[in-house]
């Protein structure tokens, strides 16, 4: 079977293929599509997708809510580990740690970051996340952990 990131890759290089592949990520972990996602980018160490702000993401003061971003978060973290886990190996979310540090306020842009030093000394891999608005600033940062083994 190929992997996610082989399928980025064949998909991405047709016409239309980034919103194809972004409606069909979103429905292999259908949480994902309550935030209507837009997959910008996979490759290893690096995952970027967009929420549209959009009502149906938006909290009580019009902002697009904490929790939809965390979801954009994971989201982006699990692109860039599909891309980056070696073969043999599978990778496990083990904690998220956040900070909320301004409004969100437009569309956010959310990536996801690791170096080639952390996978090499897991098992526990920290993937560096940040959501930012369109005027550049950052409104949520912080890192997930993921357990990395071998696959039995």
């Amino acid at each position: 079977m190929a992997s996610t990131y082989d399928l980025y890759r064949k998909i991405t290089a047709l016409p239309q293929g980034k919103r194809l592949f972004s409606i069909a990520f979103s429905q292999k972990a259908p949480y994902f599509a309550s935030i209507h996602l837009k997959v910008d980018e996979m490759s290893p160490h690096f995952a970027q997708i967009t929420i549209p702000k959009r009502r149906s993401v938006q909290n009580h003061i019009g902002t697009v809510h904490a929790i939809a971003v965390c979801n954009g978060l994971e989201a982006a973290m699990g692109l860039l580990a599909e891309a980056t886990c070696p073969k043999g190996a599978r990778w496990l979310p083990k904690g998220m740690e956040v900070e909320y540090l301004a409004k969100s306020t437009s569309d956010l842009v959310c990536t996801a970051e690791s170096t080639a030093e952390a996978w090499a000394n897991g098992p526990d891999v920290p993937i560096t996340v940040k959501a930012t608005r369109a005027d550049g600033t950052v409104v949520v940062a912080g890192t997930i952990h993921l357990w990395v083994t071998p696959k039995k």
